[in-house]
């Protein structure tokens, strides 16, 4: 099986109504339609590389070579960990996180998108929850880091929700004119403190070796 020599394809995360996890050529085409529907409204852009604005045929696209690429690049020293976000089977948008030496840092970093029809339900917060879960209780690390744009209300209130505190902030450069960008940071005990959403993991051990850590 492919999952012999990249164990990642093998992880599974679940949450009471999410599963995360790498997908087949077919769930990573749905997921690449999902970008295309949308991501979010026309007059913002949430992210410093504002993929969403290409057309739609081209966005997609982008997503599907995204994934090969983060992949493709894989190594213990540094890793991207993309997964898909499937709720009642179907892909919604995706999780990623990231570790670069994190065997020494004890840190990663977050990022995800969510197709725009899926927002406001709360599952922003429980797909996070389940790499925080990963990230504290399966890798053992000490800190979690993400960030957000001051207008991205949403993202904000997920990070206070499970526990981030402000970390202060970069000034970026957004369709040409400057953003504020939050950096937050969430701890081993600030997640202690907020974890609520119950999380299972799957087909971990194998991974290790291959995100720099010891084989459990």
């Amino acid at each position: 099986m492919l999952a012999d020599h990249f164990p990642p394809l093998g992880l599974r995360l679940r949450t009471p109504r999410l599963e995360l996890r790498l997908p087949s050529p077919e769930e990573l085409a749905a997921l690449a339609d999902v970008a295309a529907q949308g991501v979010h409204a026309p007059e913002t852009m949430p992210f410093v590389v504002p993929w969403t604005d290409a057309p739609p045929a081209e966005a997609a696209r982008g997503v599907v070579q995204h994934h090969w690429a983060q992949l493709g690049a894989w190594t213990p020293e540094d890793w991207s960990l993309d997964l898909v976000v499937f709720h009642d089977g179907a892909p919604i948008g995706t999780q990623g996180l990231r570790g670069r030496e994190a065997a020494v840092t004890r840190e990663v970093s977050s990022g995800s998108w969510l197709g725009r029809r899926h927002q406001g339900h709360g599952l922003g917060t429980e797909m996070r929850a389940a790499v925080l879960h990963l990230a504290f209780d399966g890798l053992g690390m000490e800190t979690a880091v993400t960030s957000a744009f001051e207008d991205n209300h949403a993202s904000l209130a997920v990070s206070r929700k499970l526990g981030y505190r402000p970390d202060g902030l970069n000034r970026r450069v957004v369709r040409g004119a400057p953003v504020n960008d939050h950096r937050l940071r969430l701890t081993r005990a600030d997640w202690e403190r907020h974890r609520t959403v119950p999380v299972t993991v799957e087909g971990l051990a194998p991974c290790l070796p291959l995100m720099g850590l010891p084989a459990a």
